[in-house]
């Protein structure tokens, strides 16, 4: 399936029925009086977020959401019937933004959550309504009230614990097959992912988290340059970034350059990204000889003056990997403790969150 993690849609609530202008006319009683009903209301839009979605992929095709109007009020005292809601369901993690003003309307972190985005109009008056002492045969009755109409931008940010940082080709969906259930496409040419691919990587039976593999990020990607700079926004909510590094390039680039380049690029698209937890995950050292990997290793860090945690780790014979992930599980865990508030599905998610 295409993944889409931004849709621009239209949603119309329904307008109120009109009331109704009516008096009781039966044999033998006169001066019946009003009986003119209220109209119904119209039907209101509503968001839920729900765990089974991943992608905002059908309101790529379905840009217009429209409830239908509230029933007229009928005479002999009958209200108008009021018209059904419509429910969209959304992935957990989407944001709902007024697309011509930007403001935000509501971020659906949770599942099941349900959230009103259009509230359909009041039904109008009858002439019963205004029926009083002093006024006994009304012939006033009121229009129902139009529904709300927005044009929204939907915005959907993966809710993961780790995201995945590095250059095309660094090694991250080999990585994300090594450790978790996801099974993201992988080849030899630079851009083999064209998405975020989400994997639940266990630990123990009680004990798991959430790993996004997100498209390779190229000199210039803030700017627009390449597919990393589309799901940068999917890296905000982790908890953990793991920086994947190419220890030994085909082409003979140097690790340290691409390191700085991909740190330029975070810190030029959000300082609050950039400021982030980073790990550097040394990749490919299968592919370092045995008697030359702690050399080559101790002058990378000393060139990149990085202070933070260094693994060294194949992705491809998994060496290193375990120690990698019980790293990760207890500073995420650690971290989760810290912030019961904002605590979210993410640590009950089960392998239904396997990229598709």
């Amino acid at each position: 399936m295409k993944f889409v993690d931004e849709a621009t849609i239209d949603v119309v609530a329904g307008d109120g029925g009109n009331g109704c202008m009516s008096f009781r006319r039966e044999k033998f009683i006169p001066f019946g009086g009003p009986n003119g009903g209220d109209g119904g209301r119209g039907g209101s839009v509503y968001a839920v977020a729900d765990r089974n979605l991943n992608t905002l992929i059908d309101f790529r095709y379905a840009r217009r959401h429209e409830a239908r109007r509230g029933e007229n009020g009928r005479g002999s005292d009958q209200y108008g019937a009021a018209a059904e809601d419509i429910v969209l369901k959304v992935p957990v993690g989407t944001i709902i933004a007024d697309a011509e003003t930007g403001q935000r309307i509501t971020e659906l972190l949770e599942p099941d959550v349900r959230v009103l985005i259009a509230k359909g109009g009041d039904g109008g008056f009858g002439n019963l309504h205004f029926k009083s002492s002093t006024n006994r045969a009304p012939r006033q009755k009121t229009p129902g009230w139009p529904g709300d109409q927005k044009k929204l931008r939907l915005e959907l940010r993966v809710l993961a614990d780790v995201g995945l940082l590095g250059m095309p080709n660094a090694g991250k969906s080999t990585l994300i097959t090594a450790i978790s259930n996801a099974r993201p496409k992988i080849a030899d040419y630079p851009f083999t992912t064209l998405h975020p691919n989400l994997g639940v990587v266990r630990v123990a039976p009680e004990q798991s988290f959430v790993v996004a593999d997100i498209p390779g990020l190229i000199e210039g990607a803030s700017d627009g340059a390449g597919l990393g700079h589309q799901f940068l926004r999917h890296l905000q909510r982790t908890r953990l970034l793991l920086h994947l590094v190419d220890f030994a390039p085909f082409d003979d680039a140097d690790p340290v350059k691409q390191v700085k380049v991909i740190v330029k690029e975070l810190e030029k698209y959000d300082s609050e990204l950039a400021a982030k937890p980073r790990w550097l995950v040394l990749n490919k050292l299968d592919m370092v000889p045995v008697d030359e990997r702690e050399e080559r290793v101790r002058a990378f860090v000393k060139r990149l003056r990085w202070k933070g945690p260094v693994f060294e780790i194949s992705a491809l014979t998994r060496e290193g990997c375990e120690p990698l992930v019980r790293a990760i599980y207890e500073h995420v865990a650690r971290h989760a403790e810290q912030e019961p508030e904002d605590r979210d599905p993410r640590f009950d998610t089960d392998d239904a969150l396997a990229s598709k």
